[in-house]
């Protein structure tokens, strides 16, 4: 207890003593103690009155000075108070420089609460997104960005997700979204401005596609030239290995073109219709047909659901297949095993393809499904890969919201894993299959 109390209790008991030896003299003790009590309790709240007149109109002068109870109440509220603006004005100081620091990124960036309301933004959101600092405070951003990606980027637990979409202000312009943790409960959405990408990208796409349908028609003039000779009963002898090596180049100029405007539809490609309910095992089973008893394949085994299908194409699940298990039988030898697994469980559904071949360095695999990567170019070209196989299977499994995931050692085999998610998934209970 402080001294300031202390007084102030010996004080209040000395006063009550007073009043109830003044009330003895008379006889009344009682109405003596009980009268000193009133007179105190007037005093108390007359002191506290003042104080609530103080406190609004901030005149303390008459608690100032001295050394009582209520002087002691002063002094400390002076203090917190005090100590209070001097706080609020570092806060205040503090949000200033954030907000210049934010301000002068060329990012857009919007906190928002649990209720994705948008608490504060920066300048770059009002001119790349149209998102005002004042206006739109308290609002829900995808009531003001309207796009069903970002509604989906919102609502996903997933802090590597990222989407783009068409800036609410500019059609022709795109936006890179991305959703953070910030403090407790917020999140800090993070707006780029990536058009420029999209542009450079798109007329990557369109000069592929164009390239390769504009060359498809000299290369079937030369193909045909290519195949009158061969035909032809009057070439010379030693023309003979010229224009079969001329023909095999041909075929597979024609097979890498065929692949890169299948690549250029797969970029240019929306998500995948989910309305076809493909049966995989037998899709696994046509795969190993149309590859076995070829020479220099390996043994082919199948490990497949019969119950799980996948919603989605044929065509293009059959191409994923198709892809890993023509990598597979290039890279093993014809005493090794390749084993085709499809199998789903609550998580969603996996196809495997596992080899016992040649493996491949660690440093390789993170750049196997680039165009054109080979990770043995002479062997490669010298079988007839093109390099852009596994880029074909990444940009299907985009379409489905599937993964790919590569695990493999030199000389232990590779294995290759298509991940997809549960809603791509239809399980068939055993009793049903036909």
């Amino acid at each position: 207890m402080s001294d300031a109390a202390r007084k102030f209790v010996v004080g209040i008991l000395l006063f009550l003593a007073a009043g109830t030896v003044v009330g003895w003299l008379y006889d009344r003790p009682v109405v003596g103690l009980m009268v000193a009590a009133l007179l105190g309790l007037l005093w108390q709240v007359r002191q506290l009155l003042s104080f609530d007149r103080a406190l609004r109109t901030g005149n303390f002068d008459d608690f100032r000075q001295g050394d009582g109870i209520w002087e002691q109440i002063f002094s400390r509220f002076q203090y917190e108070n005090e100590k209070a603006t001097r706080r609020k004005l570092g806060y205040r100081q503090l949000l200033r420089e954030v907000r210049k620091s934010t301000n002068a990124m060329p990012d857009g960036a919007v906190i928002l609460n649990s209720d994705n309301e948008i608490i504060a933004s920066n300048r770059a959101a009002k001119q790349l997104a149209g998102i005002k600092r004042k206006k739109d405070r308290g609002q829900r951003v995808d009531n003001i960005l309207r796009d069903p990606e970002l509604t989906r980027l919102l609502h996903a637990d997933d802090q590597s997700l990222t989407i783009e979409m068409v800036s609410p202000i500019d059609d022709g312009s795109w936006l890179n979204c991305r959703l953070v943790p910030y403090g407790g409960d917020q999140k800090l959405l993070l707006l780029r401005d990536v058009t420029e990408r999209i542009r450079l990208s798109k007329m990557r796409r369109d000069f592929v596609a164009n390239a390769s349908h504009e060359l498809r028609s000299p290369l079937t003039v030369i193909a045909g030239y290519l195949d009158s000779l061969a035909d032809d009963d009057d070439m010379p002898a030693d023309w003979s290995k010229p224009v079969a090596q001329m023909q095999a180049q041909a075929q597979r100029m024609r097979h890498i073109l065929g692949e890169m405007l299948e690549l250029s539809r797969l970029e240019s490609a929306g998500t995948a219709n989910a309305d076809d309910a493909i049966d995989v095992s037998r899709l696994l089973e046509d795969a190993r047909s149309a590859f076995e008893g070829h020479a220099d394949v390996a043994r082919i085994l199948i490990d497949a659901d019969p119950g799980a299908q996948l919603k989605g194409s044929a065509a293009e699940i059959e191409t994923v297949i198709v892809n890993l298990l023509s990598n597979a039988i290039r890279f093993t030898p014809t005493d090794g095993e390749i084993t085709l697994i499809w199998r789903a469980d609550a998580d969603g559904a996996d196809l495997i393809v596992v080899d016992t071949g040649e493996g491949i360095d660690a440093e390789h695999i993170p750049r196997l499904t680039e165009r054109f990567f080979r990770v043995d170019k002479g062997r490669a070209r010298d079988k007839g890969g093109t390099g852009l196989g596994l880029a074909i299977v990444k940009h299907v499994l985009a379409r489905y919201d599937a993964e790919l995931s590569i695990d493999s050692e030199p000389d232990k085999g590779s294995e290759f894993r298509c991940h997809f998610p549960a809603d791509r998934v239809v399980v068939t209970p055993p009793g049903s299959v036909s």
